[in-house]
């Protein structure tokens, strides 16, 4: 995987698009939209909760909890289910667990973070795969400061591995320009903690 490493140092960002005659990207986008059973959440930041300003669903083995958010364990729906084993010969990876966040539009976004919990393991493989409207999406590193900026559009696939969640935080930002949907769906391989 490192021959196309977007990153300079400190991990790996495999970004490639996918063209399998396998997936029709628009379909498989609306189906998404239109059935996952989405969740506007509120999340505890520094002692406040706050509205996450985007839609999010869970599917996995194991429940997943972040800043005070619990999503409990649910079954893959068929649609998810194929694009996890799409995601596992795409990465290398075995996946049990898949977060999908739904941007309705510009304004929706994800702030700066990193996937760098317990239950993901010390050096977590995680495949991103970016639907609907093409977003900005940034690496930063935590000590250099130094940003990547990628432009995700429907079939792009970024496979983050080794150091990656450690050294770099990750974000969409918002945008005013008028934008389609996106949907992004991040699997991962949860372990018990």
């Amino acid at each position: 995987m490192k021959e196309n490493n977007v990153l300079p140092y400190d991990g790996e960002a495999i970004l490639f698009y996918d063209n399998s005659a396998d997936f029709d990207w628009a379909a498989v986008t609306g189906t998404l939209i239109d059935t996952i059973p989405w969740r506007a959440e509120t999340a505890q930041l520094f002692g406040r909760e706050l509205a996450v300003p985007r839609l999010t669903a869970w599917f996995g083995d194991a429940a997943y909890s972040y800043s005070g958010i619990l999503h409990r364990p649910a079954p893959f729906p068929e649609i998810v289910e194929r694009l996890r084993k799409r995601a596992e010969v795409l990465s290398g990876a075995s996946f049990n667990a898949v977060l999908l966040n739904l941007c309705r539009t510009g304004r929706d976004s994800v702030g700066w973070h990193s996937d760098h919990e317990a239950g993901l393991g010390e050096c977590p493989t995680i495949a991103s795969l970016s639907l609907g409207g093409t977003r900005r999406f940034q690496l930063r590193h935590r000590q250099t400061r130094e940003t990547i900026t990628l432009e995700l559009r429907t079939g792009d696939w970024l496979v983050m591995a080794g150091w990656t969640q450690r050294f770099w935080v990750h974000q969409v930002p918002k945008t005013a320009s008028p934008i389609d949907p996106r949907v992004n769906l991040t699997f991962r391989r949860m372990i018990p903690v």
